[in-house]
């Protein structure tokens, strides 16, 4: 970068939310800035809160060897008319470390700060601050302070004029600065600076017009984190059905309700709707007919499928074209007879759609009616077709199961692929677990008399299998007194199948008995109160032919409890990232808090993930989870920019769980790729509750991020609108009291093995139930929402665990090395002070409490400001994913058993043995530590014991003599002494300390 001509580059790009000053419920806002002595101004924004300037200002950079000591500061003041003067709205003040090159450059919405102690300000301030050296670019003319006043007032007088004259002079983005000269050469306005990064101009028409939307924006928190700018979240500002979102509210634009879709564009769809035809005329030879609709307007096309030999057929299809995608004026509905070579025309209806009503709910649904048939030539012809045809958004009850225009195939239109492709809100199954507890067996029949059993129970349910512990009994009547659990889910579906085998050789096991319990005659509960156990008739199986399982009745029996517990939530998912904490019983449920609503409004960016007719596509859709509702939205076709607009709405239970948004590829339309006909991950978005506020709308864009064997990888940006709403603010303030699991979980807990084993069961099932539907939810789709590998090893994981330990105490390590700057007397005045406070402490115990408390109070408060505004997102500097070693990766996406050749398998072995044997050296440290604290008065070294012995006792009369206060004083001053009393070598006590014996001489 060239020094001489370095210049700091400001692009003063919008404001939004200003506070109004003129009296009137508005202000007219221009932006001063002031930079090493320079100082330039805006042009002035009439009547507008949420001000749009898009104006570059370029400042000389006198010394490049200190400028980044210097200050930009941004101030933000209202036009008075009349009194030619100006109020303060606020200001900016960037420190010349944040100075980045024009490459690296961002714009970011900066809050307005106050002037002074009494100012009021409201608002932000959006700027793009960068340096360049680019040679064609000439410093922008100062602004003169005795001309400020003229010039203000002529530039309230002369808004349009002065547009229309830089369209005239400019080709390119020139912005103006009002000269030190007479009026006349102010008039004529010689360009100051030409601006190669910037295409805008200034028209007329656009100082009349209502503001453009503003740019997407990244949030002044997100320069702060150390990832890419790329991969930050951004703020955006967008125009949705209930008004614009400016700072999180929403603007209303009209008189009119926001409606029930108010966090999503509104978006106009033509719905058709085919009923049914009767007296249709028959065209084949014998009289049959096989008839369908075809539905067309322009170049879209949609047909419903073909009914065999039925002259008055029945459809109940709707289709839905996207209306800003219509080219055509006329509707066209052909009813045609399938046939093997050629379709046949049989007629055909016509509507103009100018005349098509409009219909919004809650309007009742509109009544289909009658309509005669045409043919070609407009004459009428036998048969009638029942349609109804209207124009409405998405909040239309008819859109989710309506075929769409923009989610239309060329590969497959058949009704099977149509499926597909729908929208569809899904609920979780109930999940119960399944306690068994096995007591004993009575009277065993071996087929072998001379031996004693060596007997196990073998319980299953579905594919979950269990077994207990094997008992080598001294008679026929073993006792296990085992407990098995399982997971099922309504309706019950499977029986609890146990069955008593005998183990008559290594590998040789042979069934005894079995009895079937159906599990919708299990008993349920909700707490903790006994099960009555109940004995069940063991039924034994005798193999009579190979086709026919003969089962005779014998004396043996099994003891058993067997219940449904009720009173667990039964974890089928990620426990960090839970979305429901309810137990399965329903009369343990409480009221909600809140209402959670969720607007998916597009995608942009996305990375092909097909090859379709030599280019890059994609067929995407997103899945959202929270509780037991799961919603899809429809999937759009060959769309690497898909417009969505779907809104849903979930209720809340607890403000402790995550909304999980997920974007996947849909590969079950046309040719199978090379991944099979897995859907495709694209990237998610995970959303704590707990970090909204109540009533603010978030409107964010999403980097969508993934991990993949090369590295993380950016798949494109996801654009969500959010809202979470109180019903009960008591209620909620409540549950922050309550434990996060369910009762029985700390009454009867369950292992961490067992846990594990249970999620994993869990997942599969609601996998399997939501597979059943239609369209199906894939596998792959709901372990990956459900982050099922998340327990998995990974080494990546393993750094980001400990870096995040270290962090939490890099406070403690803080607060040690300033008390070991105040112990070494760097500063003496802070030493000095530290002293006082401490001995006025030590004088007065009681305001120690009240201190620390009182200091956490001031802490919270003044962190109140630099609160965040926006939802925390996936960080890849956190997540250590930035500088990951590729093998490291190798081994995360590696399966489970292996799959890789035993040479690296090794290799990996002994790394891990390596980071084991770290970790081993630690944990050995901290035993070395704990048991030379025991060993002070176990006698192990008796000369060390009987020093501390005699140590104590000395302490006990000292202290008893001395008043406490005294004493607590004097050690504080001794601690915290001059270091010229002090030595280099340890205390006396640490001496001592690391001379007691451990129990490392008795390892081997």
């Amino acid at each position: 970068m060239t020094i001489g001509n370095l210049k700091l580059g400001v692009d003063v790009v919008s404001a939004h939310n200003l506070l109004p000053k003129d009296g009137q419920g508005s202000s007219s806002a221009f932006v001063e800035l002031c930079f090493d002595g320079q100082r330039y101004r805006s042009t002035i924004k009439e009547k507008d809160l949420n001000p749009v300037w898009n104006e570059s200002f370029y400042f000389n950079i006198s010394d490049p060897s200190i400028f980044q000591s210097l200050t930009l500061d941004a101030y933000v003041y209202n036009n008075v008319r009349g009194i030619q003067s100006r109020a303060f709205l606020g200001k900016v003040s960037i420190n010349g470390t944040s100075f980045v090159p024009y490459s690296d450059s961002v714009a970011l919405h900066y809050p307005l700060e106050k002037r002074g102690i009494f100012s009021r300000v409201r608002g932000e301030l959006g700027l793009k601050v960068y340096i360049t050296d680019d040679p064609s670019i000439k410093s922008s003319v100062p602004v003169s302070v005795a001309e400020q006043t003229q010039l203000l007032s002529e530039s309230v007088h002369n808004p349009i004029s002065n547009s229309a004259h830089h369209v005239k002079n400019e080709a390119r983005h020139t912005f103006y600065t009002l000269r030190k000269h007479s009026d006349t050469e102010e008039h004529n306005h010689t360009p100051a600076v030409e601006v190669p990064h910037h295409a805008t101009k200034y028209m007329a028409d656009e100082m009349k017009a209502p503001q453009p939307i503003p740019p997407k924006l990244v949030h002044m928190h997100s320069a702060s984190s150390a990832q890419p700018v790329d991969f930050a979240l951004k703020e955006t500002s967008p125009f949705l059905g209930g008004g614009r979102v400016v700072g999180g509210r929403v603007i209303r634009t009209d008189r009119a309700g926001a409606g029930t879709y108010d966090l999503v564009e509104k978006m106009h769809f033509l719905f058709v709707r085919v009923v049914k035809a009767r007296e249709l005329p028959a065209m084949d030879i014998t009289g049959s007919l096989d008839p369908f609709v075809e539905v067309r307007i322009g170049n879209y096309k949609g047909i419903t499928k073909h009914i065999e030999k039925q002259q008055n057929p029945v459809w109940q299809v709707v289709f839905a074209f996207s209306r800003e995608r219509m080219q055509a004026s006329v509707l066209e509905v052909v009813v045609k007879d399938k046939d093997l070579v050629k379709d046949d025309f049989v007629g055909l209806v016509r509507f103009d759609l100018n005349e098509v009503p409009m219909r919004v709910p809650p309007d009742s649904p509109l009544a289909p009616e009658w309509y005669r048939l045409e043919d070609k030539k407009g004459d009428k012809i036998k048969g009638e077709l029942m349609l109804a045809v209207w124009i409405g958004t998405q909040a239309d009850e008819a859109f989710p199961d309506a075929w769409h225009s923009d989610a239309a195939t060329p590969i497959d239109s058949s009704a099977a692929a149509s499926a597909l492709i729908r929208s569809k809100v899904y609920h979780a199954p109930r999940l119960w677990y399944v306690r068994v507890n096995v007591v004993e067996a009575q009277d065993l029949v071996l087929a072998e008399k001379n031996r004693f059993p060596d007997v196990y129970v073998k319980a299953h349910i579905g594919n979950q299998v269990m077994r207990t512990k094997p008992v080598q009994a001294r008679n026929f009547n073993p006792v296990w007194n085992e407990d098995l659990f399982f997971v099922a889910a309504e309706p019950f579906e499977d029986h609890l199948i146990l069955a008593v085998e005998d183990r008559v050789a290594p590998g040789k096991d042979e069934i005894i008995g079995r009895v079937s319990i159906p599990l919708n005659m299990v008993e349920k509960r909700a707490d903790d109160r006994i099960i009555h156990s109940r004995w069940f008739n063991l039924e034994k199986p005798v193999l009579v032919d190979v086709d026919q399982l003969k089962k005779e009745k014998f004396s043996s029996r099994l003891h058993l409890r067997v219940c449904l517990d009720g009173g667990y939530h039964v974890l089928d998912e990620s426990t960090h990232y839970s979305s429901d904490l309810r137990p399965t019983a329903k009369q343990l449920w409480k009221p909600p808090i809140g209402v959670l609503e969720l607007g998916i409004l597009n995608a942009v960016g996305l990375h092909p993930m097909k090859t379709r007719d030599g280019k890059g596509t994609s067929d995407t859709y997103c899945v959202a989870k929270y509780g037991h509702k799961w919603i899809r939205t429809r999937t759009l076709v060959d769309n690497l920019f898909p417009k969505y607009n779907e809104q849903y709405t979930w209720e809340v239970f607890d403000p402790a769980t995550v909304l999980t948004v997920g974007v996947f590829d849909n590969s079950q339309l046309g040719e199978k790729g090379s991944n099979g006909h897995k859907d495709l991950k694209i990237g998610k978005v995970r959303i704590r509750i707990s970090t909204l506020e109540t009533g603010r709308v978030y409107t964010h864009s999403y980097p969508l991020l993934v991990l993949h064997p090369t590295g993380v990888k950016k798949m494109g940006e996801l654009h969500l609108a959010l809202r979470f709403s109180c019903t009960s603010f008591a209620n909620m303030l409540y549950i922050y009291s309550r434990p996060l699991l369910p009762k029985m979980h700390y009454i009867r807990p369950f292992s961490v093995m067992q846990l594990d084993m249970l999620r994993h069961q869990a997942v599969n099932i609601v996998a399997t139930r939501l597979g059943r539907a239609e369209p199906p939810l894939r596998k792959e789709v709901v372990e990956y929402m459900s982050d099922v590998d998340s327990h998995l090893w990974s080494m990546r994981r393993s750094k980001a665990n400990f870096f995040r330990l270290m962090s939490i105490f890099n406070g403690l390590f803080a607060v040690g090395r300033w008390s070991g700057d105040i112990c070494m007397w760097k500063n003496p005045v802070t030493s000095v002070l530290v002293h006082v406070l401490y001995l006025m402490l030590v004088s007065f115990p009681e305001l120690i409490l009240p201190t620390i408390f009182l200091y956490m109070f001031l802490i919270g408060i003044w962190n109140f400001r630099y609160r965040p505004r926006y939802p925390p997102h996936m960080n890849t500097k956190l997540s250590q994913a930035e500088a990951v070693h590729p093998d490291e990766l190798d081994e995360e996406f590696d399966t489970f058993p292996t799959t890789r050749n035993p040479d690296l398998v090794r290799m990996r072995y002994d790394r891990l043995r390596s980071v084991a044997g770290r970790i081993q050296t630690v944990v050995g440290d901290i035993a070395t530590q704990g048991e030379r604290v025991q060993s002070l008065l176990s006698w192990r070294d008796p000369r060390a014991t009987a020093i501390f012995v005699t140590f104590c006792l000395v302490a006990a009369v000292v202290l008893y003599v001395m008043p406490f206060q005294v004493i607590a004083a004097l050690a504080g001053i001794y601690m915290m002494r001059h270091p010229r009393f002090r030595h280099r070598l340890p205390s006396v006590p640490v001496s001592f300390f690391r001379r007691l014996p451990a129990r490392t001489d008795s390892l081997l």
